[in-house]
């Protein structure tokens, strides 16, 4: 699985941008898949994530619930990460992740291939 993250650039806080992470190759259709991001100078961070159990499960870091959305297309072989309500402190390169199983969470361990990042710069 080869993954692609796009949709990254400059916006105002209070602005909204939308990620996608697209597949080439193998699909991912049957793969969780995450989003993480990181700022200049720090670690790694989970964003969201999206699981299937016979339905979508999502699941947000503290920092972004009530402001990002993740959502898939599997017939487009897509996952998207609406972000709203944009603030500075969210300027990070956004990396998505498949995951070894259909069932992800916040640890990397449970991720298997990780695409390039797009960079998210919000401005004040």
């Amino acid at each position: 699985v080869q993954l692609q993250a796009s949709g990254g650039g400059l916006v105002q806080a209070g602005g909204s941008l939308r990620l996608s992470c697209t597949s080439s190759g193998r699909t991912f259709s049957n793969n969780g898949v995450g989003w993480f991001r990181q700022a200049p100078g720090k670690e790694r961070k989970f964003v969201a994530s999206i699981s299937w159990r016979g339905h979508n499960i999502t699941y947000y870091g503290d920092s972004v619930k009530g402001r990002f959305t993740i959502s898939r297309d599997n017939a487009k072989d897509t996952v998207y990460l609406q972000m709203s309500s944009l603030r500075p402190e969210d300027t990070a390169v956004y990396y998505c992740a498949a995951g070894k199983t259909a069932v992800v969470g916040a640890g990397v361990q449970a991720y298997g291939y990780w695409g390039q990042g797009t960079l998210v710069t919000v401005s004040s």
